[in-house]
């Protein structure tokens, strides 16, 4: 989402690999879980709802790790957000990037 006074964003086109959109991530039960694997550099996919619709947030502190998934399925980078998360271990925040996913990229339940 682009802040208040920024240009919009351009549309993302339709994932250029459907299938690379089940590679690579995780889910877990238990939100600390997910937490720890993405603070460790693996990709969590955190499912959500958003005003009634359903979303993702794929999770890492491995910002080349999620850049390299963004290009595989045909994000633009420009659309990677940053934001730091404490880390549930030792509660220091640490640095953490997050791809918002919806539509056709939110990958199907396993």
């Amino acid at each position: 989402m682009s802040r208040r006074g920024d240009p919009p964003l351009p549309p993302i086109p339709p994932p250029r690999d459907p299938s690379a959109l089940l590679l690579d991530w995780r889910e877990f039960r238990s939100r600390r879980e997910g937490m720890v694997h993405a603070m460790s550099g693996g990709l969590w996919l955190h499912r959500h709802v958003w005003f009634g619709r359903r979303l993702a947030h794929l999770v890492s502190c491995d910002r080349a790790r999620l850049l390299a998934w963004g290009d595989r399925v045909g994000l633009p980078a420009e659309r990677l957000q940053y934001h730091p998360l404490k880390d549930p271990r030792d509660g220091l925040r640490r640095e953490a990037w997050h791809w918002d996913l919806g539509g056709p990229y939110l990958p199907p339940p396993r």
